[in-house]
């Protein structure tokens, strides 16, 4: 593709492909040039050119010489337009889902759902690009948008028609999630999070509104959990930009929950649809997973979902890699749950979804990641000291601060807690403690396979060490 025919520009340079980091500009690529939170990409645009750049897009203000510059108030916006246009084509049918909690398992189920229902279909999210065959890690929630858009489109190229992908809020502030045309959006809920990034609550809600007022086009359905303190903005912003509005939960219209009953191996649910009652069994624990399965259901329905079709798939969906995954039945008959849970509100979901299925003790061991929202940790502290009987406070991702003192803040809201700071000595301290009847959660990291300490990444997976130490 020629610049002149993507940009618009008086140039015959062969676009080749997009890059964010100068270091992987190829001769032929278009070179974003942003100002981060630690580098200034602005200060390689030389070196970019030097290498074959033959654009730049940047801020008016930057020094673009012997390119065309492509000049824009918000260049990552002007950047993910120019990128969605060479990349493409892309699956039909795409959704994006946002919230605080629950987005990796309801794109996770939406696509399960879709597979049931005959499609071949993908996720894209925390667990990295999941399709019936495969999972490839892609290191964040919400990957750079030259990543995202070349992982949508060799989906489309997979023979893949189906793409459910989480749009965080880091990701929409930084149009890393944009391009790809939506047929529907969803949102889960709002809690306390990543305020280290956004500063305020409303900073962090107005990024998540972008996907219902700016990236998902007018007309198009948005589904909304209900039972969330701000679910009725959510439902009346959703409105407002022109959307047809299926909501899902107690108070839901398109699928009414009515009842919650947990089982041994997951729960029953009593929903009503179309003015019929149904009975489902959810082959998962945990209230929250009402939740992230009635959302998935209501995608399903707004993709052109046959009810009949998407509740059958509802009672065969699988749980998600570190999300109240059960890791190991200790020795003395305790199971042990590990979970991702890593915020105040996450926590209280994770143990109450267990706490229907203690006869004994509820035995929680969690810590809170470094160089993340340090306001949140004794609030995270009160909720595990509220809720479980036993309470192990340990490392989590340390990052670049010291251990010691985010334990120590996680503390001060946690009287009465354990303090063991490594994390494998806190599992096995749990499970030393844990008798028959008792249940052990671990909270926090869920999926991940290292520990992240300093500048270093040890190799740590919460499964496994529990398997480990329950032996």
């Amino acid at each position: 593709m020629r610049l002149r025919d993507l940009a618009g520009v008086d140039s015959d340079s062969e676009v080749t492909g997009f890059a964010i980091d100068h270091r992987k500009v190829a001769p032929g690529s278009v070179f974003g040039a942003f100002k981060g939170e630690v580098f200034n990409g602005e200060d390689f645009i030389p070196i970019a050119v030097d290498r074959g750049a033959v654009a730049v897009v940047a801020r008016p203000e930057a020094a673009v010489t012997r390119v065309p510059h492509l000049a824009d108030d918000k260049p990552r916006r002007r950047f993910a337009d120019l990128a969605a246009k060479f990349y493409a084509p892309y699956p039909e049918t795409v959704v994006a889902v946002t919230g605080t909690n629950g987005k990796t398992s309801t794109v996770e189920m939406t696509r399960q759902i879709w597979r049931m229902s005959g499609h071949r279909s993908a996720s894209i999210g925390t667990l990295g690009v999941t399709t019936s065959d495969d999972q490839v890690k892609t290191g964040l929630t919400t990957p750079d948008i030259v990543t995202f858009l070349n992982n949508v489109a060799g989906l489309k190229r997979m023979g893949i028609s189906h793409v459910a992908y989480e749009a965080s809020s880091h990701g929409l502030d930084q149009h890393r999630a944009e391009g790809v045309p939506l047929a529907a959006a969803a949102f889960t809920n709002f809690s306390r999070d990543h305020l280290d990034y956004h500063e305020t609550m409303e900073a962090y809600f107005e990024a998540k509104m972008r996907l219902f007022e700016e990236l998902l086009p007018a007309g198009k359905p948005a589904v909304v959990w209900t039972d969330d303190a701000k679910s009725e903005e959510v439902i009346e912003r959703a409105k407002r930009a022109g959307h047809e509005v299926l909501t899902v939960g107690r108070r839901g219209e398109t699928i009414r929950l009515v009842e919650q009953v947990p089982t041994p191996l997951g729960q029953t649910l009593m929903l009503e649809h179309g003015e019929r009652p149904y009975r489902l069994a959810l082959p998962l624990i945990g209230a929250y997973q009402a939740a992230n399965v009635l959302t998935a259901a209501g995608l399903a329905l707004a993709t052109a979902g046959k009810w009949d079709a998407v509740f059958s798939a509802m009672q065969r969906v699988a749980p998600v890699r570190g999300r109240l995954e059960r890791a190991v039945i200790t020795s003395a008959g305790a199971p042990i749950y590990i979970d991702y849970a890593h915020t105040a509100d996450a926590l209280d979901a994770a143990i109450g979804a267990l706490r229907p299925h203690v006869e004994g003790r509820l035995i929680t061991v969690f810590g809170a990641g470094g160089d993340r929202d340090q306001g949140k940790r004794p609030e995270m502290g009160a909720v595990a000291t509220r809720m479980s009987d036993i309470v192990i406070v340990t490392d989590d991702n340390p990052r670049s601060e010291d251990p010691a003192e985010i334990r120590a803040a996680i503390l001060a809201g946690a009287p009465g807690a354990l303090e063991v700071g490594g994390r494998r000595e806190a599992i096995a301290e749990a499970v030393r403690r844990a008798r028959a009847g008792d249940i052990v959660l671990v909270a926090g990291k869920g999926h991940e396979t290292g520990q992240i300490v300093g500048d270093r990444v040890l190799p740590f997976d919460d499964a496994l060490v529990a398997r480990e130490v329950a032996a």
